[in-house]
């Protein structure tokens, strides 16, 4: 098999995608956010925000050391995760488990979307 294989268009994938995008904010880890988020940032790079790359940079900053080590081990509760499409899921704040807290201000809640045969952070709040 190769690596071009589509990902699997469910629940589970979703998860597992924001999780990797959750432990890359906390590694500081530009190439996975930026390919997690990327189509997100693309959007909001449309809108007058700078590039992915420049953009995470910042967001790195507003995000405490203590947050940052509770990132990196974050998981995401398949209970509090709704899904009222596999097309679109939305990850509530309320569904990341970790040792810090997060508030709407600082993480908030995203929303994934399955595009070219994965799922990708198209939205946050």
């Amino acid at each position: 098999m190769t690596g071009n294989q589509p990902a699997p268009r469910t629940k589970e994938r979703a998860i597992q995608r924001y999780e990797q995008y959750l432990h890359g904010l906390g590694r500081e880890d530009i190439d996975t956010v930026c390919e997690v988020a990327g189509p997100g940032a693309k959007k909001a790079e449309d809108q007058g925000f700078g590039p992915c790359t420049s953009t995470y940079v910042i967001v790195f900053h507003m995000i405490s050391p203590e947050q940052k080590k509770a990132l990196q081990t974050a998981t995401v509760d398949p209970q509090r995760v709704p899904v009222r499409t596999l097309d679109k899921i939305e990850m509530p704040l309320e569904a990341v488990r970790s040792s810090a807290t997060f508030s709407e201000e600082d993480l908030g809640s995203y929303t994934l979307e399955y595009l070219k045969n994965d799922y990708y952070v198209t939205d946050g709040k």
